[in-house]
């Protein structure tokens, strides 16, 4: 069977031990997508381990470049001062597929245009000066290996693992590259989410446009891989290769019967009918709301994989849909029905393309990979843009307010760190623009609303547009909705508008073990988080739900404000619901559908400059290595021992302050370990629930 189809983010937001309560606007827990954004806050006396469209944009973009004031919590609830001109909708959004006006933006569709003889020349030219490590061979192949996880954050030359900018621009460089033939791509299983995967395959697709070969070869493979492959011109597989293309799943696991059992007795509000981010902890069945979110999601995923999988082989859907439920499992079979092009092992591949280019059998086919390419720079291609600057900044992974002692250099979003990127990118007059990408299932509440006013502060003096990658919910959303327009590609989770509140009540626990706690304190609501060996009294519970009801409104009624939308019709979209991107864009919640890219168009299109024209992507976020990626980049396997060490600490450790968050951060580094064991998925479970 295939794995669980939705995304994980590797990245983990700084957290520390402690023994208070804590509070998180998390998201709803399923294995391994978590799914719904809630206020979780839990008193605990012991140290425990937790992992943790479009809308008028163009038309009236001003209505939503508002004053930051307008959020001042001068009261008890929640006040948004409305523009005079603000518009109200009216349109029914979730009847259409896309947005009102998406076709007025730019499509930023990749164009392959063929060097002049000049441009050639000079490229030669360049060729000569570059440095060693970008000399690459005449006629040679780019093979490049795609498997685990893909980061969104550029990487150094001594980091490990895959970055997202890197691949990609290694695909457009290729494509002009007089060096490069073509590319040989092996595809295997992908820790990533569709967003990225839908960005690669979009970048294969737009590769073929150069008159180049790419050959894909997958050893291993299941729906996520596949989508992937089968954008290739050919697609070879061993005789042996795990072929496991059964459809997709998704899954919830329920705590409330083992809680029961060992005394323990959450105690949880629930605001929304979608606010099943407690059932974990609370229930032994699925809800019905819950059954209701994560089936829309998983047919909007999987009707999109049976679309663009059945338009890219010439099948009708209904066939392929009856292959997947055949359960073919042997190659030949695969070849037989259309889906690979050939059963060969690697070898034969490489001796396939040496006899294409026509190298002597007993000599080695040139290749250069994905390491090396990546170090050509694109000004020896010719390639680099032009004197306009569009600032990107990324904001990949959990998000923390600051960074704590456990904390790597390059996990996650430190609140602090991308402000003063931001107000940077304000400050200066070079850039014309500002694309914030995002891929971040949230974290604290506080550092998102600090990162939400200094990107609508940056709004309000050049364009901003938000471009989504696998996940922007919760906070990860919060920050989007700064920005003048908002991107998503078809199946990036996003939303998560909701908060649930609640506690432990480990009193019958004690009894059990003996263990007594009294607590003198001074303060009517002084015990209402120390008290965990209680549960609520009437007035405590009020006050919780009081607050958690405060914490909605505020993020709820935001989100309608910065979308120009009523507070009615953002309710109905909010109430803790995940959507897909494509989901996203028929309700309002973004803008348009697109990668990176079309981001960029849309950001010169807003700057006001001309489609035609070439311009200059400077990263705010430049790679810097740390010691022990340096050290294990020679080998050091000690280093890389501490590295996992350090970041699984980090990990299972708390955070303080309330966290708008989705749930299943843990599973990204659990699921590649091979657990069949029920009471071990309970606890992933569970450790990412808290």
């Amino acid at each position: 069977m295939s794995k669980l189809l939705f995304l994980h983010t590797p990245h983990f937001t700084p957290k520390k031990l402690h023994t208070k309560t804590f509070s998180a606007i998390v998201t709803q827990s399923l294995t391994p997508l978590h799914c719904k954004c809630r206020l979780l806050s839990f008193s605990l006396n012991t140290t425990t381990t937790r992992s943790n469209s479009h809308l008028l944009s163009q038309i009236h973009y001003y209505h939503r470049s508002f004053s930051v004031r307008s959020f001042d919590d001068s009261s008890s609830e929640t006040k948004i001062q409305e523009p005079q001109q603000q518009a109200v909708v009216n349109e029914d959004y979730e009847s259409r597929g896309k947005s009102k006006d998406e076709d007025e933006y730019p499509s930023g569709e990749f164009e392959y245009e063929k060097f002049s003889a000049w441009k050639i020349f000079t490229v030669k030219l360049r060729m000569l000066v570059a440095f060693p490590w970008e000399r690459v061979r005449k006629g040679s192949v780019l093979t490049m290996k795609l498997r685990g996880q893909i980061a969104d954050q550029l990487k150094s030359r001594f980091s490990s693992g895959l970055s997202l900018p890197q691949i990609c621009e290694n695909f457009v460089k290729a494509a002009y590259d007089p060096r490069i033939v073509g590319i040989y791509l092996h595809i295997e299983p992908l820790s990533c989410g569709w967003g990225k995967v839908e960005e690669i395959r979009r970048h294969v697709v737009d590769f073929k446009k150069s008159g180049k070969f790419i050959i894909g070869y997958v050893p291993v493979c299941g729906e996520k891989e596949y989508y992937l492959a089968c954008a290739c011109e050919e697609l070879y597989a061993p005789p042996s290769a795990y072929f496991s293309l059964y459809g997709l799943t998704v899954q919830a696991s329920f705590l409330g019967g083992v809680l029961e059992k060992v005394g323990i007795e959450p105690q949880v509000q629930r605001i929304g009918k979608y606010k099943s981010a407690g059932d974990q902890l609370t229930r032994k069945t699925m809800s019905e709301e819950n059954c209701e979110m994560l089936t829309a999601l998983l047919d909007n995923i999987y009707g999109n994989w049976l679309d663009k999988v059945s338009s890219t082989k010439g099948k009708r859907k209904e066939d392929i849909e009856r292959f997947i439920n055949d359960g073919v499992y042997k190659v030949e079979r695969l070849k037989e029905e259309g889906f690979i092009t050939n059963v060969l092992y690697d070898d034969e591949v490489i001796s396939m393309l040496k006899e294409r280019l026509g190298v002597q059998k007993d000599k080695n086919l040139p290749m250069v990979d994905y390491r090396k390419y990546s170090g050509v720079r694109r000004w020896t291609l010719g390639l680099t843009g032009g004197g306009d600057q569009i600032a990107v900044i990324r904001a990949s992974g959990s998000i923390s307010r600051v960074r704590s002692p456990l904390s790597l250099s390059s996990s996650g979003i430190i609140g602090e760190q991308l402000i003063e990127k931001i107000r940077k990118v304000r400050e200066s007059k070079r850039y014309k623009a500002a694309i914030i990408r995002i891929d971040s299932p949230g974290g604290d509440a506080l550092a998102s609303d600090l990162m939400w006013r200094e990107i609508r502060l940056l709004s309000e003096s050049k364009p901003v547009i938000a471009s989504m990658s696998d996940v922007a919910a919760s906070g990860g959303y919060y920050m989007a909705m700064a920005a003048g327009t908002i991107l998503a590609e078809n199946l990036t989770l996003t939303g998560s508008i909701g908060v649930v509140t609640g506690k432990f009540n480990l009193g019958k626990l004690y009894e059990k073990i003996g263990f007594n706690k009294e607590i003198i304190s001074r303060g009517k609501y002084a015990e209402v988080l120390a008290a965990e060996q209680r549960p609520f009294r009437p007035d405590e519970a009020e006050l919780f739900a009081k607050s958690a009801q405060n914490a909605y409104k505020l993020f709820r009624d935001k989100a309608a404000f910065s979308r120009s939308m009523t507070v009615d019709k953002m309710e109905e979209y909010a109430q803790g619901r995940v959507w897909t991107g494509n989901d996203a864009a028929s309700r309002g919640l973004v803008d348009a559908l697109g990668g990176f890219s079309r981001a960029v168009a849309i950001a010169k299109q807003k700057a006001n400059i001309p489609e035609d024209r070439q311009v200059t992507l400077v990263e705010m976020s430049k790679p810097s290595p740390t010691l022990p990626e340096i050290l294990s980049s020679v080998g050091n396997s000690i280093a890389g021992v501490d590295r996992t060490l350090k970041e699984l600490l980090q990990d299972l450790t708390f955070s303080d302050g309330v966290q708008a968050r989705m749930d299943g951060i843990l599973f990204q580094r659990l699921e590649e370990v091979a657990c069949g064991n029920p009471i071990l998925t309970l606890i992933k479970d569970y450790l990412s629930s808290l």
